[in-house]
């Protein structure tokens, strides 16, 4: 187990002179790498969407681990005896021999940690959506581009051939011209009565776990997955699953971000987010790309398309509407509609290179591998590194903001302001607090 604060820093060996060393706040210049040689990682969160995350860098050295729930660390730890352990991140981040960090947290942790982490000078790989507050978004994103770093969102679907096909389908003009997408996820949030507060389980850092956000009695309501139904924590359907299917409208179209933004629901909850959400998103026309219009839908809501399938049998998808005719996709399938016009169309033929895997592009990349596709090259080596995955997740949380003010959002971009509708500014900023703050 790490040493404990006072251990740590009147230590006098080698070792926690280097700790001091690498620690956060002193950054140290990436190293060089061979092309074969095997990175030194670190994983924030080891279960859930950590535990996937970790089974995809687990061909790598694994040196340390941290996680806030000491019977996950252990089971963990027991499939690499050899990883250092923590429950407190600052510490992993104050491990010396770290090339890069996976961070696998809740989405109100996200931002705190994982500017930590680049700011250590190691480079990042971080779950989506990457921040809680597009307050928090920002910054993440100047400090990864000030940083230099190799960066990747854990939107692992975007490295399915499908995706690349059906992005290089849209732009070869198949079905024509693009101005509306609709995309939807099934999954759905019932808003509950705040829980009543329990007592901490043992071996538990609910400290930690709660993080920078305004403190909440502990409760087996959120802990460990139903954060993403609590505003506190989370943002629901939408934050959830926008970072997979919004994803998809974008990089085709090559969207940024909305002008315009209103939503219905449900009456808002206070503390919960919607079962059901239906979002539009306004596009202005910029450069080669037209005005355009996104839907976003919650819960049992569909698209209401004349021509479409039984959507309710596609789960979570995205549907182009063009001036030639349609194509549904979702995941790891797509179709040209109707399909008796494009049964005889000759397709363009792939034209791309295929993904190594989500998690294997960030590990060459940081060796020193440039495999961005031509749409993100000019954001990263990777091809969803943190100036792309802010897009997709400041759409998410912008249509939340619609949503709880029941206003229609005139997006200020810069400034972060939505125009006329001051009550928006406590959910765009975030609010921390007392010893926690962005670094």
């Amino acid at each position: 187990m790490p040493l404990n604060r006072r251990q740590f820093i009147t230590g006098s060996t080698t070792t926690a002179a280097g700790l001091l060393l690498a620690g956060r706040g002193h950054a140290r210049p990436p190293r060089s790498f061979s092309p074969n040689e095997k990175l030194n990682l670190g994983i924030i969160g080891v279960a859930g969407r950590g535990g996937e995350n970790l089974e995809g860098v687990k061909h790598q050295n694994i040196v340390a681990l941290c996680d806030v729930d000491d019977q996950r660390l252990r089971a963990a730890a027991m499939k690499f005896p050899g990883a250092a352990t923590f429950s407190d991140y600052r510490r992993l981040i104050d491990h010396p021999k770290l090339d890069g960090i996976v961070v696998s947290t809740p989405d109100h942790t996200h931002a705190v940690i994982t500017i930590d982490v680049l700011k250590s000078g190691r480079h990042a790989y971080c779950e989506k959506p990457l921040t809680h507050t597009v307050s928090e978004l920002r910054r993440l994103t100047k400090v990864a581009t000030q940083s230099g770093l190799v960066t990747q969102t854990g939107n692992q679907i975007h490295a399915s051939e499908n995706y690349r096909r059906v992005a290089q389908l849209i732009a070869s003009g198949v079905i024509g011209k693009v101005a509306e997408v609709h995309h939807w996820a099934g999954s759905a949030w019932d808003p509950r009565p705040t829980p009543a507060a329990e007592p901490v389980p043992a071996g538990f850092n609910y400290d930690q776990w709660v993080g920078p956000v305004r403190w909440r009695d502990y409760s087996a309501e959120w802990v460990p997955f139903n954060w993403r139904r609590w505003w506190h924590f989370g943002g629901g359907t939408l934050s959830d699953f926008c970072c997979h299917h919004m994803d998809l409208g974008v990089w085709a179209l090559g969207l940024g971000l909305p002008s315009t933004i209103e939503a219905e629901g449900p009456e808002p909850h206070p503390e919960c987010a919607p079962t059901w959400l239906k979002v539009r998103y306004g596009f202005a026309a910029k450069g080669n790309v037209p005005a355009t219009t996104m839907y976003w839908y919650s819960g049992a809501k569909r698209p209401e398309i004349p021509g479409t399938p039984d959507l309710t049998k596609w789960g979570g998808g995205t549907l182009f509407v063009g001036s030639k005719g349609m194509l549904l996709a979702d995941y790891g399938r797509h179709v040209l509609l109707p399909e008796t016009d494009f049964k005889d169309v000759v397709l363009p033929a792939p034209d791309f290179a295929k993904s190594v895997g989500h998690h294997e592009e960030w590990i060459r990349a940081i060796r020193g591998e440039n495999l961005a596709l031509p749409r993100f090259a000019s954001m990263g080596r990777t091809n969803s590194p943190f100036a792309y995955g802010a897009i997709i997740t400041e759409l998410g949380l912008l249509g939340n903001i619609a949503f709880r003010t029941r206003r229609k959002i005139d997006w200020d971009a810069t400034s972060l302001r939505a125009r006329g509708v001051a009550e928006a500014d406590r959910w765009i900023q975030h609010d921390y607090r007392k010893g926690w703050k962005l670094g």
